[in-house]
């Protein structure tokens, strides 16, 4: 079995992969204790040697895939998995100056995101969510539009009211965003409902009260149906297309586990065959050293 096919082989082995995960948590887990600085600075010399042992370890990997390829080298770069590991792989090698060692530092937490690789399910979870990004482009779209109907409109009801909340498009994007994840909307609720005169309780706040109204009607329509509208309907869409994604990835993925699954079977039985080609070729030594000692016999 030539080097190329040996490689391959141990790349694909469970074996490589598990000490791969295992040397990806525990990169993990040293730049977690590089957040501490009584741990950081008593065991600096430890993190650096085994900063550079991690980077040395995972360009191996990178190498022994690619080598894995023999000559058609460049189909490591078809798998976007291969590309995304190559890239932050590719990082750690970059010549970055020591008043950029926070960057760099920032960037080796992009190694504990490669356990994606290695966890099928995760992996599935990603890749769902990748497929999702186009539908949800458009449910983005459709919320977008939802928000600046309502904010024009709360610019125009409730600005002289409530400026603080309501002063222009870009503040009333900010409040109509804090309504929507359900926080403290009650509270900018009953402003409306009630003046600012009577709910504006804080002392920075009563001096944006200058032209108190009061909204009974209309600003509970206004609120119930935005959190109606934003909450519930479009979060609804959002899991939809999301679970839609899953079961295309799933699909994908049983695929791919099933032509996997046949490429190993190509490598036992590629394997298997060359052990039967070496031990007939050691029969036909044996074969040939009989005959020739027979001659020889025979001859005496």
């Amino acid at each position: 079995m030539n080097l190329v096919k040996k490689t391959r082989i141990l790349v694909r082995s469970n074996y490589f992969q598990n000490f791969i995960t295992f040397i990806i948590i525990l990169s993990g887990i040293m730049v977690g204790l590089e957040t501490y600085p009584s741990i950081s600075a008593s065991y600096l010399e430890i993190f650096d040697f085994l900063d550079l042992l991690f980077i040395l370890i995972f360009t191996t990997e990178i190498f022994l895939k690619i080598f894995s390829h023999g000559k058609k080298f460049w189909k490591f770069f078809y798998d976007p998995w291969n590309l995304f590991d190559f890239f932050i792989v590719a990082i750690a090698l970059l010549p970055i100056h020591a008043e950029f060692i926070t960057v760099l530092r920032l960037l080796r937490i992009l190694r504990i995101l490669r356990l994606v690789r290695f966890l099928p399910k995760l992996q599935m979870i990603v890749g769902a969510l990748l497929k999702s990004i186009p539908s949800m482009g458009y449910i983005g779209l459709l919320l977008f539009l939802m928000f600046y109907m309502y904010a024009v409109a709360g610019v125009f009801l409730f600005s002289q009211n409530d400026p603080f909340h309501f002063k222009d498009l870009q503040t009333t994007f900010l409040t109509l965003f804090k309504v929507v994840t359900m926080e403290g909307w009650i509270d900018i609720l009953h402003i409306q409902m009630y003046g600012c005169t009577n709910y504006y309780t804080e002392d920075y706040l009563k001096e944006y009260c200058k032209h108190p109204e009061q909204f009974p009607l209309i600003s509970p329509f206004y609120f119930i149906t935005f959190i109606l509208f934003g909450t519930m309907i479009i979060l609804n869409l959002f899991i939809g297309v999301i679970l839609k994604g899953m079961e295309e990835a799933q699909a994908q993925r049983q695929i791919e586990d099933s032509m996997g699954e046949s490429k190993n079977f190509d490598l036992a039985l590629e394997k298997e065959i060359q052990q039967l080609e070496q031990q007939m070729f050691q029969i036909q030594e044996n074969l040939e050293r009989l005959k020739y000692l027979t001659k020889r016999k025979l001859r005496q």
